[in-house]
């Protein structure tokens, strides 16, 4: 066969992806060209035409090499996709440039012994593959930023836990079923490891040389010095025993986080010191008058520390009135001012501070220890300060949940996302914050943030974003549920120092029993047992879960709600309500009136 048809063959099995087959052409022409070129070298390596005409001759089989390995690399760098789809195609890829190694080692021994060395030669396509493979892993890692600080305040967290994820399930992936694809002397999962290392040291520092936010500091330092090798990473089980943690080196300088931490601590005590010095100067002016007046006598004593009382109590309608216009700017501009949440954690932790404080000075210059007006006042207006300032950062918080709330039970939900991972990691990421809090706001924080989240879950589910087609979908709906449950009570168990949190993600789990449950005539028995758990459940409630269910009929409907209105437990003894405050939308219940009776649950 001559050469033209050879090298159009090959052209169209390159074409086809027949790759094997078209490097075994490929190597067919360039043995036959090799072997020509070396026997005019041998006869006369002067003779200059005779081995231009063999070049010559031979023209397009350097242009096939050239096109071939384009074809390899593209295959290389869709390398994760590929060996989940198609690892034979990985395989071959390697296979060929081994066999190309091989060859590129004979040609470079024969040059050696004889100074003769083909056209193209060495090709060093192992080193090319790495070098593909290395700006794979880069722009793979380069690319989990989608959102910037100007469109999205925790668009930090939300980049190093997508470039957590990413690098976890990728190197998962590589230990699973890429090492399979390539020769162990390849050592494939630690090349992986250390080019994923590389890669990742490099993106933190540079977003440690961008002008961060305090927050954002304490955001990439605990990520880098504990997320990174924890057991949520790089010391995953699903990474075990091939990736040794302690082998890692550090993914940035030490004097890149030391200039961090001395950045965080300056700009943190600068935003802080104001707000504490106000404080500060109304208890020492108190102080200070009362130590003037015992010098007197204590009737004038006891008359001072109830003007200092009185006017402590309009000291705190202003700072109270304060606090809601700090609150109320911000929303304005929610990237101002920089500290704003650790701005309201000084407020809320004064208000404990001025407990204290009052405290002390009715200890030490008053004779009586009964409560007077004035004391039950400011007590009121303290608490009321405080938790109007855990309520505003609550409210921060869901302000970044929102989009990812919306998600939760939509068609999208049910086919995967990770609404409930991004939820959960920026909850945690804000109280890692709030742990600044004291007691006993803290712990009422953790608790109202609890009942947040499952209350909005089930809004979702209420709200009748998604009705399951079928068995399959509803099986799968209501595991995600539970999954999801599990993970809301993980995370609020961790948050509130193991108290009992439970109760409120059970709601979750109870209603994905009503969705997981098998044969609709056993529908009422697990509707009774969710309404005997949450006595608080209404009528609506019941009718939107049953339409989200998607298979009982009319009539198994109004059996359900009426039997229920018979036999509906009294709630007004409820301890911790927890459907009370959701309501059903009124363009689904207007949806649904054909389904529901008109009576509501007694």
């Amino acid at each position: 066969m001559l050469v033209p048809e050879i090298v159009r063959e090959t052209h169209d099995l390159i074409e086809q992806g027949e790759l094997l087959q078209a490097h075994r052409k490929l190597m067919d022409l360039e043995c036959s060209r090799d072997d020509l070129m070396y026997e005019q070298y041998r006869m006369d390596s002067k003779n200059v035409h005779d081995m231009n005409l063999i070049r010559g001759y031979f023209g397009q089989v350097q242009g096939l090499s050239e096109e071939l390995s384009k074809q390899l690399w593209m295959v290389l760098q869709r390398a994760m996709v590929t060996v989940r789809r198609d690892p034979t195609m990985l395989v071959s890829v390697v296979r060929i440039i081994e066999r190309e190694e091989k060859i590129d080692r004979r040609m470079l021994d024969r040059k050696k012994q004889t100074g003769f060395i083909p056209p193209g030669r060495p090709k060093c396509w192992k080193n090319r593959m790495n070098e593909v493979l290395e700006g794979t892993v880069s722009a793979r890692i380069e690319g989990t930023q989608s959102e910037t600080r100007e469109s999205d305040k925790m668009w930090l967290v939300r980049l190093l836990e997508i470039t957590r994820k990413y690098i976890l399930d990728d190197l998962t992936v590589v230990k699973n079923l890429m090492v399979q694809c390539f020769p162990p002397h390849y050592n494939t999962f630690q090349v992986f490891l250390d080019l994923y290392h590389k890669s990742v040291s490099a993106r933190v520092q540079e977003l440690a040389a961008e002008d961060l936010e305090a927050n954002e500091i304490v955001s990439l330092l605990t990520w880098v010095l504990n997320t990174y090798k924890s057991g949520d990473m790089m010391a995953h089980p699903d990474l075990q025993p091939e990736c040794d943690v302690k082998q890692l080196e550090p993914l940035l300088p030490q004097h890149v986080v030391d200039d961090l931490l001395g950045k965080y601590l300056k700009t943190f005590t600068s935003n802080i010191t104001g707000w504490l010095r106000k404080a500060l100067e109304t208890d020492k002016m108190f102080e200070q008058n009362l130590q003037v007046a015992a010098q007197i006598n204590e009737t004038f004593k006891e008359q001072v520390l109830r003007v200092c009382l009185k006017q402590m109590n309009s000291f705190l309608v202003r700072y109270r009135e304060e606090a809601i216009n700090y609150k109320e700017e911000h929303l304005k501009n929610r990237q101002l001012p920089q500290c704003y949440v650790q701005y309201m954690i000084a407020i809320i932790n004064n208000c404990q501070t001025f407990k204290e404080s009052i405290n002390s000075l009715k200890r030490k210059y008053s004779q009586s220890t009964e409560p007077t007006q004035n004391d039950a006042a400011i007590d009121k207006l303290l608490n009321e300060v405080a938790r109007e300032g855990c309520q505003f950062l609550l409210d921060e918080v869901f302000l970044d949940l929102e989009r990812h709330l919306n998600e939760l039970l939509t068609r999208k939900w049910l086919t995967g996302t990770h609404a409930v991972d991004t939820i959960c990691v920026t909850v945690e990421d804000y109280f890692n914050d709030f742990a600044k809090i004291k007691k006993p706001y803290n712990q009422e924080m953790t608790s109202e943030a609890n009942r947040r989240v499952v209350v909005e879950y089930l809004k979702a589910i209420i709200q009748k974003r998604i009705s399951f087609k079928n068995a399959d979908e509803r099986k799968e709906g209501a595991e995600r549920m539970m999954k999801e449950a599990e993970q809301f009570k993980f995370l609020f168990r961790k948050l509130s120092a193991g108290e009992d949190t439970d109760r409120l993600c059970d709601a979750i789990a109870a209603i994905a029993e009503v969705f997981k449950l098998t044969d609709p005539a056993l529908l009422y028995l697990e509707v009774s047992t969710l309404v005997s758990k949450y006595p608080d459940i209404r009528e609506e409630h019941i009718v939107a879960l049953l339409a989200v269910r998607g298979d009982a009929s009319r009539e198994m409907r109004q059996m359900i709600i009426e039997t229920l209105n018979q036999n509906k437990p009294s709630s007004s003894s409820v301890s911790q309500p927890v459907f009370r405050d959701i309501t059903v939308p009124s363009i689904t219940m207007t949806a649904m009136t054909s389904m529901a009776v008109p009576k509501l649950l007694k």
